[in-house]
């Protein structure tokens, strides 16, 4: 299967080494003190919903006040990367009041877990989770607290005859890698299903024998970024592992080639498979980062509250080096990566989410004991 923007990702890497960073915007705090908060959706009062990954949603108002913990959210296996992560809201929220959400879900033995998705209703006071429902998990549970995935991105809307469909990124666990390459689970997967949990009878593999019919595509690592451009087309980005993070644009049935092939090395820093980047039957990213900025979080620029030039871009939170890459595309919203500028250097916070609101601001959370809801803003 070839890539639609298909470009040789190491004379990207070169061309980027030097890219400048930019001082046009700065940050704002909306709210600070939440604990390590993972995922943020716009309800439509203007008010915000944070997950914190040891297992609370929260609504953070407008002038920053944070509130109480909403009840009936499920219990989390909240240790190491996993916990309460992602968050969508139905794209009839403002009608039927449904979100979706992702966790760490433990297994019967308390040893084991897996990735979780569930559908519920925010109250009408908006203080719990009602109507809780888990609309799929991850198989097998395993032993391990690294590598769940867990972003969520919401097709676009269907003909009204057809049911409403989401992708659902996910982790090949760490200490399984090698699933990523095997049909018969779901570690290293992205899953497309409908928002009632069936799967959609289009999916690649429904009629492979041995085969998940929520899979999508194969051959990832750990996606912790996923958003749709205004085409329809999925994009993610997935961390590497010494080097090697990669924004990918899954196709059905697509193999993105992990464990067998990636521009970084392992952490013992042997090669990851033969040492070739590229292989015969997987697909080469459309961008990469070596060394590794651990990125989570991603968004398209649409708004024009920036300027005309931000029209197009995608924004990818960076953990490690605590920055917001700004990704200049070929063309709006599509095409090659042409240029990376490197946005608010001096944060010092890990950068978990990114979000673009109603309003047309970006707005981020860091991953901190005390993280903060900030905004970005263009500066004086």
């Amino acid at each position: 299967m070839t890539q639609r923007y298909r470009i040789p990702c190491l004379v990207l890497a070169l061309a980027l080494q030097g890219a400048a960073a930019l001082a046009d915007v700065t940050t704002q705090v909306v709210a600070k003190g939440l604990e390590h908060p993972w995922a943020l959706a716009f309800l439509p009062d203007g008010s915000f919903l944070v997950t914190e990954r040891p297992g609370r949603m929260r609504i953070v108002q407008r002038d920053g006040r944070i509130g109480v913990p909403l009840q009936g959210v499920p219990e989390v296996a909240s240790a190491g990367q996993g916990g309460l992560l992602d968050l969508a809201l139905d794209a009839r929220f403002a009608e039927n009041r449904r979100l979706y959400f992702c966790y760490a879900q433990a297994g019967s033995d308390g040893n084991t877990n897996s990735t979780a998705l569930a559908t519920a209703t925010l109250s009408q006071d908006a203080n719990r989770l009602v109507d809780v429902k888990t609309i799929f998990v991850q198989q097998p549970k395993v032993k391990s607290t690294l590598h769940f995935g867990c972003r969520i991105a919401l097709a676009s809307p269907p003909p009204p005859a057809q049911k409403p469909l989401l992708y659902l990124t996910l982790g090949e666990r760490f200490h399984h890698r090698d699933n990523a390459q095997k049909l018969d689970n779901h570690h290293g997967k992205v899953i497309r299903i409908a928002t009632d949990g069936s799967v959609p009878p289009d999916n690649p593999f429904v009629s492979t024998p041995g085969a998940l019919p929520e899979i999508w595509s194969f051959g990832h690592r750990n996606p912790q970024g996923a958003a749709m451009a205004p085409d329809g087309t999925l994009w993610i980005h997935e961390h590497g592992p010494m080097g090697g993070d990669e924004i990918n644009l899954p196709q059905p049935g697509s193999n993105f080639g992990w464990p067998l092939v990636s521009f970084g090395r392992n952490y013992n820093f042997t090669s990851v498979g033969d040492g070739k980047p590229q292989r015969e039957g997987t697909e080469q990213p459309l961008h990469q980062w070596t060394p590794s900025i651990a990125p989570s979080g991603m968004a398209f620029v649409t708004s024009k509250r920036y300027g005309e030039d931000w029209v197009g871009n995608l924004l990818v939170g960076s953990l490690k080096f605590t920055h917001l890459a700004r990704l200049h595309l070929a063309a709006p919203f599509q095409g090659a990566v042409v240029k990376e500028s490197r946005l608010l250097n001096d944060l010092g916070e890990r950068v978990r989410d990114v979000r673009q609101g109603p309003d047309g601001y970006i707005y981020l959370l860091t991953d901190h004991p005390q993280g903060r809801l900030l905004r970005l803003v263009p500066s004086p």
